[in-house]
């Protein structure tokens, strides 16, 4: 029999696609500790097996490694949170077809699972929807200004079409859907070769390189460290199930990329220069959220301040630089032998 969510705020069994990336492995923390079982849903194409490393002796843990493109089975939960998919140009432009495939044939795996048992699903969309914003902060009801056919599309509007998908599931099945429009998003656990600024900028500052700034600086963005970005993604699952529309989650304090630098070079005390690169093309001038519905209906709003998020981030960094090089094929391989075992006491498992 599925497992459900009571009113007594009892915990059931949740399932993360995508749960070893980044905003991934801490949605599976988080879960983790209110008290539900999770089974955390991983091709491993940018996910990595040592974000999760900290959770291997949990024994309300299963790591499953498997495409959302592939057909899945009738996994028994009652939360579906769909974060599988390159999210950083670096790694979605590299197999622009694969992401395409992650995001709309994914996104139908996923609900066609959440019609089968039940469950409701979280779609994790992205600021991406708006492109190059003509609308400044942007609103949910704002379509946005998108090349289909530039060298972002395939994320752009693969996320655009993951949001329609999930809302013709929602009224034609019967699907609970939540969809959450993400904008930037730094913390612990970000990959240090994704091309993001933050992660771009603490690393060259921690091994004393110039930082690298694309265009002149000035465009802009809102900046959401993870652990707010993670509640507002709980709360948007649990809202009531009349709350149906696009949500976005993100900081709306808006720093340009000079600003950021200038916070990195603060907290790492690296004394390194800046130095200019082109633009890339299609790069967004400004990107700020309006989070008036976040804030009505959900009661959120970020609360890590810039400067004491990046401090944590460059921490996080600073020991990732020291960690072995063999730490991801260890962690994998941790898994894996627990996998062999099957579930043993105080150990997660992976199917």
């Amino acid at each position: 029999m599925m497992d459900s969510i009571h009113s007594d705020d009892k915990a059931g069994r949740a399932l993360v696609a995508g749960g070893a990336g980044f905003l991934g492995s801490h949605l599976c923390a988080r879960l983790l500790r209110d008290g539900w079982e999770v089974i955390c849903l991983d091709n491993f194409q940018t996910g990595r097996a040592s974000n999760l490393a900290t959770l291997a002796s949990h024994p309300m843990l299963t790591v499953m490694r498997h495409d959302v493109v592939d057909p899945i089975p009738d996994l028994q939960v009652s939360r579906i949170y769909h974060l599988a998919c390159p999210a950083s140009p670096v790694h979605y432009q590299a197999d622009p077809l694969r992401t395409l495939r992650t995001c709309v044939l994914g996104t139908i795996q996923m609900l066609e699972l959440a019609e089968r048992v039940g469950a409701r699903l979280l779609q994790a969309s992205t600021s991406e929807v708006y492109g190059d914003p003509l609308q400044h902060p942007q609103q949910e009801q704002y379509w946005g200004h998108v090349n289909p056919v530039g060298p972002r599309a395939c994320y752009d509007e693969g996320k655009r079409c993951a949001e329609t998908i999930c809302t013709e599931y929602a009224h034609t099945e019967g699907v609970e859907v939540k969809i959450a429009r993400i904008f930037n998003t730094y913390g612990p656990n970000m990959s240090p070769n994704d091309g993001r600024v933050v992660s771009n900028f603490i690393v060259q500052a921690l091994a004393g390189q110039p930082l690298t700034v694309y265009g002149d600086g000035t465009q802009t963005r809102s900046f959401c460290y993870v652990d707010d970005l993670i509640d507002g993604l709980v709360r948007l699952m649990e809202s009531p199930s009349a709350m149906t529309q696009p949500i976005n989650l993100g900081n709306p304090a808006e720093l340009s990329m000079l600003e950021i630098a200038d916070l990195v070079r603060a907290c790492t005390g690296a004394q390194v220069p800046i130095v200019f690169r082109d633009l890339p093309v299609d790069d967004p001038a400004h990107r700020c959220p309006d989070i008036s519905l976040a804030q009505q209906y959900l009661d959120w709003t970020p609360k890590v301040p810039p400067r004491e998020g990046i401090a944590r981030t460059a921490e996080y960094f600073a020991q990732e630089s020291q960690a072995s090089p063999e730490r991801e094929s260890q962690a994998m391989a941790a898994f894996m032998q627990t996998k062999r075992g099957g579930r043993r006491q105080g150990r997660a498992r992976v199917v």
